[in-house]
């Protein structure tokens, strides 16, 4: 009976010590993560995106699609669904969709391999092969690992933490932070499904247009009424100097002049006009995500559409980085 004890006791500690070896380290997880990208022929995927900055968060829905080898449909989507615009890179190109003013905006770019993408499966995994230092951690579900980002504006979000589940390894939850570990925009994912199948056209760039158009409530677009924004996160030192306001063909446009510390910056915003067509124009810049809308960047410039109007932020003394801060800023419907 003692020898039966003995040898069911040196069974069970068998069993734990090969499950303690078994126990994937964080090499074998950056081999894996590796492994599932280099094999992946597609997926789909849904989030939330949480913008925490200003007063209230900011919740948009994100819809990602996939394709070997290298098509990209990227959907964001407000909460009230009436405001959408698509990222796509196809055979023809990069573009950005605005169904709601009936435009489409063509890039030469090689998005999304020039910088992190929270919502991209892929260069998430790419964050984490490219930083040495990365940490990792893991719980009963989760693998955890804090990475250096890529972004435009690293200084405003230097670091990010992705978590993926432990059975397939699929994207559970990304957040940036800032240099004192704040959590400022966090992607939560919903669902991942890999080796998705999709439709013929499903990256052509006219049939998301007018599909696009079906889904969003174009005519409550064109009604909105045009309210001017002002940025609430400015360069140390930077106060509103001048703001003009000018009656056009189309409505109003509002001109805000901010200095100091001998720089400026001009933001211009008036009401779009929806094109009566499909109007497709070439943009020059970088495809840059502004959480809620979807910009192009330039060396001194960004310009993007939200809510029906259009802006365009302008400065030959501010970096990339500061003007894509103030871009980001523009929400507030009064001076603070």
């Amino acid at each position: 009976m003692k020898r039966r004890l003995f040898l069911f006791i040196v069974g069970l500690l068998t069993v734990f010590l090969l499950a303690g070896c078994m126990e994937k380290k964080k090499e074998d997880v950056v081999q894996d993560l590796n492994e599932r990208v280099k094999d992946m022929k597609s997926y789909q995927a849904e989030a939330k995106l949480s913008i925490k900055t200003g007063n209230e968060p900011q919740v948009y829905d994100v819809e990602v699609w996939y394709n070997k080898p290298s098509y990209y449909r990227v959907n964001l989507k407000n909460a009230k669904k009436d405001q959408s615009q698509i990222i796509l890179r196809n055979d023809e190109g990069v573009f950005v969709l605005t169904p709601s003013l009936n435009k489409s905006f063509r890039f030469q770019s090689d998005w999304p391999q020039n910088s992190s993408q929270a919502y991209l499966y892929e260069s998430l995994v790419r964050d984490i092969l490219n930083d040495k230092d990365r940490s990792f951690k893991k719980t009963d579900k989760y693998y955890v690992f804090e990475t250096k980002t890529n972004y435009h504006h690293q200084n405003m979000l230097p670091k990010q933490q992705i978590t993926f589940n432990k059975k397939d390894l699929s994207p559970v939850s990304v957040k940036l932070m800032d240099n004192d570990q704040n959590v400022l925009v966090q992607v939560d994912f919903s669902k991942v499904k890999f080796d998705a199948k999709f439709d013929k056209g499903a990256f052509d760039t006219k049939q998301n247009m007018s599909r696009a158009q079906v889904d969003i409530q174009t005519t409550a677009q064109q009604e909105k009424p045009f309210a001017v924004l002002y940025p609430s996160d400015t360069p140390q030192g930077m106060t509103l100097k001048e703001e003009k306001e000018f009656n056009t063909d189309n409505g109003k446009r509002n001109i805000l002049t901010y200095t100091g510390n001998k720089k400026s910056f001009t933001l211009i915003q008036e009401k779009a006009k929806v094109a009566p067509t499909i109007a497709t124009q070439s943009v020059s810049g970088e495809p840059v995500d502004l959480g809620f809308a979807i910009g192009a960047l330039t060396k001194d410039s960004v310009t993007w559409s939200h809510n029906g109007v259009e802006y365009m932020l302008v400065s030959k003394e501010l970096k990339q980085e500061e003007l894509l801060m103030v871009a980001r800023s523009v929400t507030q419907k009064q001076v603070k």
